[in-house]
């Protein structure tokens, strides 16, 4: 009897599987939508503490949970506009040195994903900010959001503008804390909040022009302001605003009118440290190796062991001890 052919069954239908492609494609969705969101530089919403620690009020449980919430809305509205800002640079990001590794730039997370994801997360992170918070804090989030999108649609091709819409981000990270709590903002503390952001934002691009500057003139196909300045003029902006930093710590530290009856000025001791992580950080910076400041600040010990210097001084101003 002959063998049947397999000709036999080509009628019958047989279940679709996915390609291979496909499925890996779909598992590394969830890894490249993380990456696009940074989790390295979620560090830098650590500032929503800034207000209530300067306040001294980060010893009720109330404080802490709406601070918990804080920083994690924040984390939530700084994805959104990464993974936005990914999209719409995929193409400039391809001709960085380092940011052609990024999932969207590299191919491993479509573009519509990424826009489709930031999209949701900008969305939700006020509603809940309104639910969980208060309306000021929803209003922070919006403007942040509004902001930092104007930032990638258009502002980040105006020259200055750039360096101010990027530190007003990090200022308002430390305006967060204050306005989920209810607190009262010191003029000085908002001062060396913004100076100390541009300070390290100066710094930043500073680093990226010295780094670009040696890979074949492609700094303009990156990033296509980052050519507009000169190296000697954002060497000016970030040391005026560490010297304006410096200052405006010092006259927040003296703003309380002196230590209290037997205790040391434990508040205006903190300014040595202080004005130490300056300094330290200025030497990353004058050697073009602040293009990463969570790197910096994260990963050099010297910075580590000066903030926990500082941390315990202003521990023992709070404490008045």
């Amino acid at each position: 009897m002959a063998e049947p052919t397999s000709a036999v069954f080509d009628d019958v239908p047989r279940p679709s599987v996915p390609a291979a492609g496909t499925l890996r494609t779909l598992a590394a969705l969830p890894g490249g939508l993380i990456r696009t969101a940074r989790p390295r530089q979620w560090v830098k919403n650590g500032l929503v503490l800034a207000a209530p620690v300067a306040a001294g009020r980060l010893l009720s449980r109330h404080g802490l949970v709406q601070l918990g919430i804080v920083f994690v809305l924040f984390t939530a509205c700084a994805s959104a506009v990464y993974l936005i800002n990914d999209a719409r640079d995929a193409e400039a990001d391809r001709a960085h040195p380092v940011k052609c590794a990024r999932p969207v730039a590299s191919g491993r997370l479509p573009v519509s994903v990424a826009y489709a994801a930031g999209g949701l997360l900008g969305v939700l992170a006020p509603v809940a900010a309104y639910v969980l918070c208060n309306a000021a804090t929803a209003g922070l989030l919006a403007a942040y959001l509004v902001m930092q999108l104007a930032y990638c649609l258009r502002l980040k091709h105006v020259l200055v503008v750039d360096l101010v819409v990027v530190t007003t981000g990090f200022l308002m990270r430390a305006m967060a804390g204050g306005f989920a709590l209810d607190i009262d903002l010191s003029r000085w503390f908002l001062i060396t909040s913004g100076f100390g952001a541009l300070f390290m934002v100066a710094a930043k691009r500073y680093s990226e022009l010295i780094l670009m500057s040696g890979t074949d003139g492609e700094a303009g196909a990156s990033r296509s302001l980052l050519t507009a300045y000169t190296t000697g003029y954002l060497r000016f902006v970030w040391q005026l605003a560490a010297g304006v930093a410096v200052l405006a710590y010092g006259m927040w530290a003296m703003e309380t009118g002196g230590a209290a009856a037997g205790s040391l000025p434990w508040r205006q001791l903190s300014m040595i440290p202080f004005i130490l992580s300056v300094l330290r950080y200025a030497v990353f910076a004058d050697a073009g190796a602040a293009g990463a400041p969570e790197d910096v600040v994260l990963r050099d010990r010297p910075m580590l062991v000066i903030a926990l210097g500082w941390a315990a001084l202003y521990a023992l101003a709070v404490a008045e001890l």
